[in-house]
């Protein structure tokens, strides 16, 4: 069962509102990590083990083969949809816990933060407006919001922003219209560099937010079944 949504949340709901072809590639495996887990709802109870798992829930029981495929092909579809749809973002196919695909979308660091600061501004708005817009035909996924920093302060402080940022991205969505119960976010704090933090660029670049939409349990029945459109 999922756990309910840090408050911070709540405050990420308050200060937000919901009024070029992006990189398509295929990405690897998404492995556990370090962070301050944080289950989806609406709520105050944030994980203990202060640790993520894979993305996606796992099932627990193999996938076949045309199973995945039906559902590879549907995220392949909405992975292009996403790269055509959304400008300064960048969205590759990965694998999700269950070893299905799934979609990385990648918020580009220069429309999303300014530096300790975990407030949208109106470009990171608009981008996530095209996003929440284009995944209305997609109900059943679930998406993992991972929040990032770069290496500006302590670690503390940088585990704490992180979640913050997360937070807020999951808020806009939940004003655009997406359920929370569906959502699970999770600060990365400075661990996960894809650029030097001993650069301004490449701390430009570290302070982003990743978003994985993945299968939840009820499409991945729905392909075993043959119902799934």
């Amino acid at each position: 069962m999922k756990k309910v949504l840090s408050a911070l949340i709540c405050t990420a709901l308050i200060l937000s509102g919901c009024g070029n072809m992006s990189n398509l590639a295929k990405g690897s495996a998404i492995g556990g990590g370090s962070g301050a887990a944080v289950g989806a709802g609406v709520g105050a109870l944030i994980g203990k083990d202060g640790k993520s798992a894979a993305i996606g829930a796992a099932i627990g029981t193999a996938v076949g083969a045309g199973v995945g495929a039906l559902i590879g092909k549907k995220m392949d579809n909405k992975a292009a949809e996403l790269a055509a749809a959304m400008e300064d973002a960048n969205v590759e196919v990965v694998t999700d816990a269950n070893d299905l695909k799934a979609v990385k979308v990648t918020l580009e660091s220069g429309i999303l933060f300014n530096t300790s600061s975990s407030t949208l501004n109106d470009a990171s708005k608009a981008a996530l407006k095209k996003f929440a817009a284009n995944m209305a035909d997609m109900p059943d996924t679930d998406l993992t919001i991972l929040g990032h920093t770069d290496n500006t302060g302590t670690p503390e402080y940088n585990e704490k922003l992180s979640v913050q940022r997360a937070a807020s991205v999951a808020g806009f969505l939940q004003n655009c219209g997406m359920s929370v119960d569906r959502m699970t976010i999770e600060g990365r704090s400075f661990h996960e560099p894809v650029a030097d933090n001993s650069t301004k660029e490449g701390r430009l670049q570290n302070r982003r937010v990743e978003i994985y939409i993945s299968a939840n349990e009820k499409m991945i029945n729905d392909a075993q079944a043959g119902n799934l459109n």
